[in-house]
C-alpha cells in the first residue's frame, strides 16, 4: 500500500469537521485509503458499489443514515445523491467531528444541489492518482512549494534519463496501471478502465443520446491536451453542437477525466488570452489514448511536448492538494503569443512561472516568457523555472533556473 500525500490533511479534517469528502477519479486509491483509516479508527465501512448497500441508501436515505451508529466511511456516495440531504439532517442534530468520511468518483462540486446541501458542514479534499514521489516512497516533501520558493540547491537531483522519463509518461499514476509488468497489460487495464467509466458512470450521471460520442470526444481532447480550450473548433471537428459538446465536456470534468486550467490575469489593462487550457490530468491515460508507446517514443527524435506538459500538470495538481502555502495553478498567455505554461500563485498574489520543455537541452530563448513575466510583474515575481529532460540544475540569470524533470522522483 502506498503512503499518500493527503493522509495527514485527511486526519486533520476529521478531527474538527463533521463531514469530510475525499474526491477523485475512480481507481486513484480512495477506497484503499479510507478502508485503512476505517480499520485503524474502528469506523464502519460501506461501499455503494455493493448493490445491497446502494439499494438501502437510495430507497430510504434517511433511514439508512439513522441506522448507522458512530463514525462511518461511505464509499462512492455520488451513486446515491439523496444521501447528502440525509447526512445534512444528521449533522444538524449532532455535529460530532469526523462522523462521516465520504468518497466520490464524481466531482460533487459540479453536481447541482449537492454541494450546497452541506455548505459549512463538509470539507472536500482531492485525491489524484499517484505522484512520482508517492510511487518512490516520499509522501512528505511538497514539490510545488519547493518550486515556488524553496532552496533549489538543497535538493539533490539526479540526471533525467530519457528511458526513465518515458516509463513515467506511459505508466501514469493509477496504482493498478503503475503495477502492471508490461505495456501490453497496462494497455488492457486502461481499456477496461475507460469502458467501466464511460459505460457505467456516464449512464448514472447523465442521459446521453449517443454513448459512442463520449469516448470519441475524449480521444479528441487527448489530441489537444495542453492546448487552449476552443469549443468552436471542437464542435466543428466532433460534429457536435456546442450545447451538446459543453454538456459532454462538463460530464468528463465531473468524472475527473479532463481538467480545465484557467488563465492568470492580474493587470486588467493587459491584452491577455482568457481562454483556459484543457488537459487529461493523467499522463498514462493520455499516452494510451494518443498511442504514445515506449517503442514509439524510443525511436522518435524528441518527446511529445503535450504529453510531457500533461505529466507536469498532473504532478503539480498532486502536490498542490497538500501545499502548505495553499498555492493555486494557472497558465499565462498574451494576445501577442507570449506564454508561460504554468503559474503558481500564493495567497499574497506572488507568482512563480514554470515552463516545460521536452528536450534535453535548454537555452536563453526558452526563458522568453519567463523574462517577460519577470519584467511586467516585477513586484510579484518570485522566480522562473524551465523544467527540461536534462542532467543539471542550471541558473540562467537572476531568479531564473533550468531544473531537470527528474526532480519529481528524486
Amino acid at each position: 500500500m502506498y503512503t499518500r500525500h493527503i493522509t495527514p490533511l485527511l486526519q486533520e479534517a476529521l478531527a474538527d469537521t463533521p463531514v469530510v469528502l475525499l474526491n477523485g477519479a475512480r481507481q486513484t486509491g480512495k477506497s484503499t485509503l479510507i478502508q485503512s483509516l476505517a480499520a485503524s479508527e474502528g469506523r464502519r465501512y460501506f461501499t455503494l458499489d455493493d448493490q445491497a448497500v446502494l439499494s438501502a441508501a437510495t430507497s430510504d436515505p434517511a433511514g439508512f443514515i439513522a441506522g448507522i451508529n458512530g463514525a462511518v466511511a461511505l464509499d462512492e456516495v455520488q451513486r446515491a445523491p439523496a444521501l447528502f440531504l440525509a447526512i445534512k439532517a444528521a449533522v444538524d442534530r449532532d455535529r460530532q467531528a469526523g462522523r462521516f468520511l465520504l468518497t466520490g468518483s464524481a466531482n460533487v462540486m459540479l453536481l447541482p444541489n449537492i454541494a450546497d446541501s452541506l455548505a459549512g458542514r463538509m470539507e472536500v479534499l482531492s485525491l489524484w492518482s499517484l505522484s512520482s514521489a508517492e510511487i518512490g516512497g516520499d509522501a512528505a516533501t511538497n514539490l510545488a512549494d519547493w518550486l515556488f520558493d524553496g532552496k533549489l540547491d538543497a535538493k539533490s537531483i539526479p540526471a533525467c534519463e530519457r528511458a526513465q522519463l518515458i516509463e513515467r509518461l506511459v505508466a501514469g499514476g493509477f496504482p493498478e496501471a503503475v503495477e502492471r509488468s508490461s505495456e501490453r497489460r497496462r494497455a488492457a487495464w486502461f481499456d477496461n478502465y475507460l469502458q467501466a467509466i464511460l459505460y457505467r458512470d456516464v449512464r448514472e450521471l447523465a442521459r446521453v443520446e449517443q454513448l459512442t460520442e463520449i469516448p470519441n470526444l475524449l480521444k479528441l481532447l487527448a489530441s489537444r491536451s495542453a492546448n487552449l480550450l476552443n469549443f468552436a473548433e471542437l464542435s466543428r471537428t466532433s460534429n457536435l453542437t456546442q450545447t451538446t459538446l459543453k454538456r459532454y465536456f462538463t460530464l468528463l470534468e465531473t468524472l475527473f477525466l479532463v481538467y480545465r486550467l484557467p488563465a492568470w490575469e492580474h493587470n486588467l489593462g493587459k491584452r491577455m488570452v482568457k481562454a483556459p487550457k484543457v488537459f487529461l490530468p493523467d499522463a498514462g491515460l493520455l499516452a494510451h489514448l494518443a498511442h504514445w508507446t515506449i517503442d514509439r517514443m524510443g525511436v522518435e527524435s524528441g518527446l511529445p511536448g503535450g504529453l510531457v506538459e500533461t505529466f507536469v500538470l498532473g504532478e503539480l495538481l498532486k502536490h498542490l492538494a497538500f501545499s502548505q502555502q495553499r498555492l493555486t495553478l494557472w497558465h499565462y498567455r498574451t494576445q501577442s503569443n507570449i506564454e508561460v505554461d504554468f503559474i503558481l500563485e500564493n495567497r499574497a498574489g506572488e507568482i512563480t512561472g514554470i515552463e516545460v520543455k521536452a528536450s534535453a537541452t535548454v537555452d536563453a530563448k526558452d526563458f522568453k516568457g519567463l523574462r517577460h513575466l519577470q519584467e511586467t510583474e516585477s513586484g510579484l515575481f518570485r522566480r522562473g523555472i524551465v523544467l527540461y529532460s536534462g542532467r543539471e540544475l542550471v541558473p540562467f540569470g537572476e531568479k531564473l533556473f533550468a531544473v531537470p524533470l527528474s526532480m519529481w522522483w528524486a
